[in-house]
């Protein structure tokens, strides 16, 4: 039975997407929710999975196609696979019982530790003793993947794009591919706001002393009593969102000319993937704990690194964080994110000499910057909407008394 394989129904803010990579080949069997192939969006890369076993018969969109919401991308057949996995099981029986009466010594290793057919074929095919094969199945049975464990184990596959082409001149090679979608995105988007808004930077710097000593005080017990660790992240964003309360227009935005209070923190914390910089949104941050929200944000990073984030999950917002610290940046100026009008930059912790109270002391101190959109936020309100974040970091006791 032949059935459509469609790409996903996308929601109204993604027009199409772009076929990234099929995972299935032509005649490769797939199973029950298995992926079969990956749609990338402007926002988010979306799976394709299938909706029973089956063999994948025929690719209609290949990798880099243009494709529409719920559109047809490829075909599949329920039946097929019984068919194929019948005739590889004899031909597979065939095959191993010749090359075991052929070569004795290629007998003598595969019945050194028992195996099934399919793993018998491969090592076969392979010239490969099974003696030093590592088995995971029953008994010291061999597998067909501890076969494929031990090739890739032992000769690392070297994968190139279809798309890609290289250009080798003497000892100068270059490579050119095609950039992502995201990627294409992400470019598109930083050169609109460049162009579109008058961006300024203003800077501070924040003794963090005192959350570190609180870390190190209640972190074993924090971890214990919710089961994740204490972080840094977490009081930034209760920070921020006080400091939005006290400072709405910096929690504002300009849709055409008009200017929109939103009466709610949603803060976007920006998170870098192997395929570009994406950033979940944590909704109403203002009522959520520091343990929820540590919870969000370690949810958040790890879906956003395996590519599960939804674009719901990443829709909105209406106040950003980064942390370049993680990468060891001690200034940058982050870039806004539109159509928001503020975003802050964290950076590295360095122990640096101050004076306080008359005195030079060490203290462990972080840059902060924050750059806003001078169209609706002149430079007094960003000033003191950024101390107001200092001061609340350099006393933790201002985030419980909300001050």
């Amino acid at each position: 039975m032949t059935i459509e394989i469609k790409s996903p129904t996308f929601p109204e803010s993604v027009a199409d997407g772009t076929v990234a990579n099929w995972v299935k080949k032509e005649g490769e069997s797939v199973d029950q929710d298995e992926i079969i192939a990956e749609i990338e969006t402007d926002k988010v890369v979306l799976e394709v999975v299938a909706p029973s076993n089956g063999v994948l018969t025929k690719i209609i969109k290949h990798e880099g196609d243009i494709v529409n919401s719920a559109e047809i991308i490829g075909e599949f057949d329920e039946t097929a696979v019984k068919i194929k996995e019948e005739k590889i099981s004899k031909e597979v029986n065939l095959q191993s019982s010749n090359a075991e009466e052929d070569d004795p010594k290629i007998k003598d290793d595969v019945n050194h530790k028992k195996s099934g057919p399919a793993a018998k074929k491969l090592i076969v095919e392979n010239n490969l003793d099974s003696s030093l094969i590592q088995a995971s199945g029953k008994n010291q049975r061999i597998t067909k993947a501890d076969v494929i464990n031990h090739l890739e184990s032992k000769s690392p596959a070297m994968e190139s794009s279809d798309n890609a082409s290289s250009i080798s001149s003497s000892s100068r090679p270059e490579k050119r591919v095609p950039m992502s979608r995201l990627r294409n995105t992400i470019a598109k988007r930083l050169v609109s706001v460049q162009q579109e808004t008058a961006m300024l930077t203003t800077f501070n710097e924040v003794d963090m002393l005192p959350i570190k000593e609180l870390r190190a005080k209640y972190g074993q017990e924090f971890e214990k009593q919710h089961g994740i660790k204490l972080g840094f992240m977490g009081f930034f964003i209760i920070a921020a969102v006080q400091a939005l309360k006290k400072f709405p227009i910096v929690n504002a935005s300009i849709d055409g000319s008009d200017v929109i209070y939103h009466g709610y923190q949603d803060i976007g914390v920006a998170v870098s993937t192997e395929r570009g910089l994406v950033v979940p949104i944590i909704k109403d941050a203002d009522t959520k704990s520091l343990p929820e929200l540590e919870k969000s944000i370690l949810e958040y990073s790890e879906k956003a690194r395996d590519s599960k984030l939804t674009i719901e999950e990443m829709q909105g917002g209406t106040f950003t964080i980064s942390n370049g610290g993680v990468f060891g940046s001690l200034l940058s100026t982050p870039i806004l994110n539109a159509p928001q009008t503020a975003i802050l930059g964290m950076h590295s912790i360095q122990d640096r000499p101050v004076a306080i109270n008359g005195e030079v002391v060490i203290r462990p101190m972080m840059y902060l910057a924050m750059s806003y959109d001078h169209r609706l936020l002149d430079g007094k309100e960003a000033v003191r909407f950024l101390v107001s974040i200092k001061e609340q970091l350099e006393s933790p006791e201002r985030l419980l008394l909300n001050l």
